[in-house]
């Protein structure tokens, strides 16, 4: 090739001196480069130079005749559990001798074979460029050393960038370890509140599975302080003493950090308890615990006990609270009257030895103490009067009274009075008065004045002389606090009481006081509807009639009470009819009482459809093909036999050939021209529209359609001729009503 090419330069020259000899000088590449540089020159049988030197530069084709070699028979990895997906955690490398220039070197990695393979997903991946691997999206997740501690991976590298079938390739064994998780929560870690070491004192230390990571806390809920802190070696500090008193319990998480502020590792649940130490005296429940007692009350019984709280750690022994009573004043009958259970604060009585009238009154001073503190509770016993006397009634008999039927509820009709010889304002001597016998129906209730005992006897329920004219009561006095053993009531507690009740003319009752129907809105006049029923308590015959019959649709039957249609009634004027049905008094017209009928009319089909529209249709002159103008129906009837219409057009052939409609949903339509060429005014287009009622009702309806020149805002313009004279009053007015009528 090369004495082709010289001999090509040179010409005949070389050829015809044939005794010449050529010489050439080849000079290596020194930098690499696929590229030689010679240098040809022809000499005589004396080694003169006849011609040249000439310097040629010879170009190295590259082609692909090189495959990829991984720098590495075997390559070993170890990944962290719960490693960050797509977070490299080693790499593997492969070179190829051809041109790195051309695609012929250009290298692709991929993973042949994943063993074992135990999901859908391999486990992990590979960078095709720079050959990472990291674990993907579900290895990240269930990458578990306990269940498979090594991975094989069997990585090729392909050059011609894997974009061709006749690439070489290459592949090598990827041995991975999987190592279990640095990045795990402590366990609850406890501090005990009020620790006088010196702060910030370390708690726990946390470890992510990356290097070079920032470290941070994540508040759960949001506190006014916040007493924990992190440094970049993952150790938690408390920052400040604890009081569990305050708080027991903290919860926050470590969060790592990339340095661009992205999440590394999944947030760390961490868990604080705050261990209680004995730092809280017992606090008494009450300033002063006041117990009341009989003065008969035996030996051994429980009067009552003494509370009192510690807001240490409930059911520790911090919080754990005994009791002893200290002091008794007076110290009469004895200096130990009193004996209160060492755990429990229950108080009780040593024997029966309480008389009110040596010592009504008690000051105990209570010990109360836990492991280390103590405090003194205060307790006054009121030693109160037994229940051994019996109301008295200032009367055995209170005779009678006479009320009339009408009296209004809650009424007094008699008072009553009767004394106990207890202790006043106690439960020994409060009286209660009871009918004990002659009102099964409790007509008539007692209240009891709590500052003089007086007994009011009220109307409780509605007197009604036709049922019970007279009542013979039994009335008896007792008090809330029973009666001591060996003391009973007896006939000094009860006394008598008789009320004659008289009568009064009363009106008509109804058996009901609103009576309801349905009737159809199509029914026949002089139907019959409803029939009501009053009486009289007097048993005076009742006449009925009818008030705010407004539409007069209804009549009565004063004897009878029956109620018929006196005209045709109409749903759409008026769906719930109510009106007032009176039933007086023959003799009387003047007592009356009242009862509502309310007639729910129901619907049939009997108003046909008809248009909805506001302002009829136009369409802009000149027409260029395409417009719609939508219609909507309506009916006065109940949705159910409005709720489709069908829209057509009367077969005229004029119309026909004009115009069309087109049904959009169950109650709108579209009018559209079937051609542009419509001269400028207005066109009657006669539809016709039917519902859906049983049977159905049909309605036809000359549309006024409006073509004309349109303004800008796409609406009919009316030019006005200019006059040199005001228009009069009366044109003014019409010129008006003509333009809003076109809007």
């Amino acid at each position: 090739s090369i004495y082709f090419y010289l001999k090509k330069r040179m010409g005949s020259k070389l050829c015809k001196n044939t005794s010449s000899r050529l010489r050439l000088q080849m000079e290596p590449p020194s930098d690499g480069s696929h590229q030689v540089c010679v240098t040809v020159e022809s000499l005589d049988e004396k080694g003169n130079t006849v011609k040249g030197p000439y310097a040629v530069t010879i170009h190295v084709e590259d082609i692909n005749d090189n495959p990829p070699e991984f720098d590495q028979a075997k390559y070993t990895g170890v990944v962290r559990q719960n490693s960050r997906p797509g977070k490299p955690f080693m790499y593997i490398h492969a070179t190829d001798r051809d041109d790195p220039t051309t695609p012929h070197a250009q290298l692709t990695y991929s993973i042949l074979h994943h063993f074992p393979n135990p999901y859908t997903e391999m486990l992990f991946q590979i960078d095709n460029i720079t050959g990472a691997i990291s674990p993907s999206k579900m290895g990240s997740h269930y990458l578990d050393p306990q269940k498979q501690d090594t991975f094989t991976l069997v990585v090729t590298v392909k050059d011609m960038a894997g974009m061709t079938m006749n690439a070489f390739t290459s592949s090598a064994d990827v041995i991975i370890t999987v190592k279990e998780s640095l990045w795990k929560a402590p366990a609850t870690i406890r501090i005990q509140e009020n620790s006088t070491q010196v702060h910030p004192v370390n708690i726990s230390q946390v470890h992510s599975n990356e290097p070079d990571v920032i470290y941070d806390l994540f508040e759960k809920e949001k506190l006014p302080r916040f007493p924990f802190s992190i440094d970049q070696n993952g150790v938690i500090y408390v920052t400040e003493p604890l009081d569990r008193e305050e708080k027991d319990t903290y919860t926050f998480f470590v969060v790592t950090k990339d340095k661009e502020g992205e999440l590394v590792d999944k947030p760390l649940h961490i868990h604080v308890i705050v261990e209680d130490i004995n730092d809280n005296p017992p606090v008494c429940k009450q300033a002063v615990t006041v117990i009341e007692v009989q003065e008969n009350e035996g030996g051994g019984s429980n009067i009552g006990t003494l509370f009192a709280t510690d807001m240490d750690e409930e059911d520790t022994l911090n919080s754990r609270l005994q009791f002893k009573i200290q002091s008794q004043v007076p110290a009469v009958p004895a200096s130990n009257l009193f004996f209160i259970q060492q755990d429990t604060g229950i108080l009780q009585l040593t024997s029966h030895s309480l008389n009110k009238r040596i010592a009504s009154n008690y000051s105990l001073k209570v010990l109360v103490t836990d492991a280390v503190f103590q405090t003194i509770c205060d307790v006054q016993i009121h030693v109160i009067d037994i229940n051994d006397q019996i109301p008295i009634f200032e009367k055995s008999d209170y005779h009678n009274v006479t009320v009339a039927e009408n009296l209004p509820v809650g009424t007094v009709i008699l008072e009553i009075q009767a004394t106990d010889g207890d202790e006043p304002a106690t439960g020994s001597s409060y009286i209660i008065y009871q009918v004990k016998e002659g009102d099964p129906d409790n007509t008539f209730i007692i209240e009891t004045d709590i500052e003089t005992n007086r007994g009011f006897v009220k109307i409780n329920k509605a007197l009604d002389f036709e049922t019970a004219p007279v009542y013979n009561l039994v009335i008896n006095a007792t008090n809330p606090e029973p009666l001591v053993p060996g003391v009973q009531y007896n006939s000094s507690s009860l006394t008598l009481f008789k009320v004659f009740v008289t009568n009064v003319d009363e009106p008509p009752v109804f058996h009901k006081t609103v009576y309801k129907g349905e009737v159809s809105e199509d029914i026949p006049v002089n139907t019959l509807v409803m029939m009501v029923e009053a009486y009289d308590p007097e048993g005076d015959t009742v006449r009925y009639s009818l008030e705010g019959d407004m539409r007069k649709w209804l009549r009565i039957d004063s004897i009878t009470g029956q109620i018929h249609t006196a005209s045709t009634l109409d749903r759409e004027q008026q769906e719930m009819y109510t009106v007032d049905v009176v039933a007086s008094e023959l003799k009387n017209a003047a007592q009356k009482s009242k009862a509502t009928l309310i007639l729910h009319l129901i619907d049939v089909n009997d108003n046909p459809p008809q248009l909805a529209m506001d302002y009829p249709p136009f369409f802009c002159h000149p027409l260029s093909g395409g417009e719609k103008a939508l219609i909507q129906a309506t009916d006065a009837d109940e949705q159910l036999y409005y709720s489709t219409f069908s829209f057509s057009l009367v077969d005229y052939m004029n119309t026909r050939n004009n115009w069309e409609i087109s049904k959009v949903n169950a109650t709108h339509a579209y009018l559209s021209p079937k051609h542009a060429n419509f001269e400028e005014k207005v066109y009657n287009v006669p539809v016709i529209i039917n519902d859906n009622g049983k049977p159905p009702l049909e309605r036809k309806v000359n549309l006024e359609v409006n073509i004309c020149k349109c303004s800008s805002e796409m609406s009919c313009f009316i030019e006005v001729q200019r006059e040199h004279f005001w228009p009069t009053t009366s044109q003014a007015i019409g010129i008006l009503i003509g333009v809003l009528l076109i809007i």
